[in-house]
C-alpha cells in the first residue's frame, strides 16, 4: 500500500519528466523559423487576451487536435498555459504524445512569462 501511495505521489512529477521545457529564447527563435506548432491551454477567453505569437486554442481546436498539428509527427509541438505554478498545458502535451507526436515540449513560463518578455525595455 505505502508503495502504490508513493507511486501515485511522484506520477505528476515523472509525467512532467516526459515532456522538456522550452525556454523563451528558443521558443521565439521556433517561432521566427516556422518550426513550431504552439498550443495554448489558458482558455478562449484568455486566448483573445493575449497568447503566443501563432498559437492555437486549445479550448477551441482541442477536439480537432489531429487535424491542426503537422503531418511530420517529429515536429515541435509546444503546449503552455498561465505560468510556472500552472500545468494545464499538460492536457495538450498528453493528447498531442497520443497522437504519436515525439518532440513534445512545454512553455514553462506561459502566457505570463509571454507578456512579461514582451514589456519588458530592450537592451542594445
Amino acid at each position: 500500500m505505502r508503495t502504490l501511495i508513493l507511486s501515485l505521489l511522484t506520477l505528476p512529477l515523472i509525467l512532467a519528466a516526459d515532456f522538456p521545457a522550452i525556454t523563451l529564447t528558443d521558443l521565439k527563435a521556433a517561432i521566427a523559423a516556422k518550426t513550431v506548432t504552439v498550443i495554448d491551454v489558458n482558455g478562449t477567453e484568455s486566448f483573445t487576451a493575449a497568447h503566443v505569437d501563432g498559437a492555437m486554442d486549445y479550448e477551441a481546436t482541442g477536439k480537432d487536435l489531429a487535424s491542426k498539428l503537422p503531418a511530420d509527427k517529429s515536429a515541435l509541438v509546444v503546449a503552455y498555459c498561465g505560468g510556472p505554478s500552472c500545468g494545464a498545458w499538460k492536457k495538450a502535451a498528453t493528447a498531442a504524445t497520443a497522437l504519436g507526436y515525439t518532440n513534445v515540449k512545454h512553455f514553462p513560463d506561459g502566457i505570463s512569462g509571454w507578456k512579461k518578455a514582451a514589456e519588458a525595455p530592450k537592451v542594445n
